[in-house]
């Protein structure tokens, strides 16, 4: 067992120096060893993989193949050090093709409402904080770990721009900023600082303890301003989080530019830049992820057709 939690360090160390972080996989497989600890077995097999990709019974099937993904990939390693390795086939607990729910997309009357619950919370540094950020991700579209991220040193509001850097893919980038959210962020630096003017951290937004924002913090205070404003998704659909401020920018941002009639396959590479992901196919999903897009694709494709002679 020794042998296979090395070679489980070992592969993780190597996965991370080429620029993965694999927080969630790592975690994961450190659980996987466990539980070929508990089970007794020196060796990685198709049955103990599965046997630990399926738990918990009544997860989501799309859980069960992100674990045995984690498990089979490990297992590809191994194999080349140990021929003992069974590597489960990629056939076995297939990965979905696509996300069967979209995520919710927020209506600019709904994130009005929530800044609005956010400067109404009791404690003034909350308060202060809850209402930048939910704005800063509303008018960026930045993801949730990025504007927690980011340090003070990383907003030069001078130039209206952040340096988001340690994205999901190990990549830095500068994300322009629109002069109203350069002015709320300036706001809420001097705020800030009144609040809590010795912080024991360099982070730009604090929670109500002066620390960095962690996820647990801002989906607790999130959730809290939900109900609070009565922002809930129809029977059948995704919880709101407040990562789909993300998938609501792209989405506002892509139905704009329909409606403007703009040339939206050649700014879509743009747009792939701006929110840090590794290609405009990844951007996209969001396309398919809205009836709104859709329907502006089809009216687009419609009126073309009619202009063609």
């Amino acid at each position: 067992m020794t042998g296979i939690r090395e070679a489980a360090e070992r592969y993780l160390m190597i996965r991370r120096n080429l620029g993965y972080k694999l927080k969630v996989e790592g975690r994961m497989l450190g659980q996987f060893v466990d539980f070929l600890q508990e089970r007794g077995d020196s060796r990685l097999t198709v049955e103990a993989a599965l046997a630990w990709a399926v738990l918990p019974p009544g997860a989501d099937p799309a859980w069960w193949a992100a674990r045995l993904t984690v498990v089979r990939e490990f297992a590809r390693f191994l194999a080349t050090f140990d021929e003992r390795t069974e590597i489960p086939p990629a056939g076995l607990l297939p990965r979905s093709a696509g996300r069967t729910t979209p995520p919710y997309l927020y209506s600019p009357a709904e994130i009005r409402a929530l800044i609005r619950a956010a400067r109404q919370l009791a404690h003034p540094l909350r308060a202060a904080t809850f209402e930048s950020f939910i704005g800063l991700m509303a008018a960026t579209g930045l993801r949730t770990g990025e504007a927690m991220g980011l340090d003070r040193a990383d907003a030069d509001l001078d130039g209206g721009v952040l340096l988001v850097h340690g994205t999901k893919f190990g990549k830095s980038r500068l994300v322009p900023l629109h002069p109203t959210t350069v002015e709320q962020l300036a706001a809420y630096q001097c705020r800030r600082e009144i609040l809590c003017p010795r912080p024991t951290t360099e982070a730009f937004f604090l929670s109500g303890a002066g620390t960095r924002l962690n996820h647990t913090n801002a989906s607790k205070t999130f959730n809290r301003l939900l109900k609070t404003t009565g922002v809930t998704a129809p029977p059948g659909t995704a919880k709101p989080r407040l990562y789909d401020l993300r998938h609501s920018f792209a989405v506002t941002t892509l139905v704009n530019w329909y409606a403007a009639d703009a040339d939206v396959a050649h700014r879509l590479p743009a747009l792939s830049t701006y929110l840090g992901h590794v290609s405009p196919a990844t951007t996209y999903w969001y396309l398919q992820a809205c009836p709104q897009l859709m329907t502006a694709a089809a009216e687009r494709l419609e009126r073309t057709w009619k202009e063609t002679p």
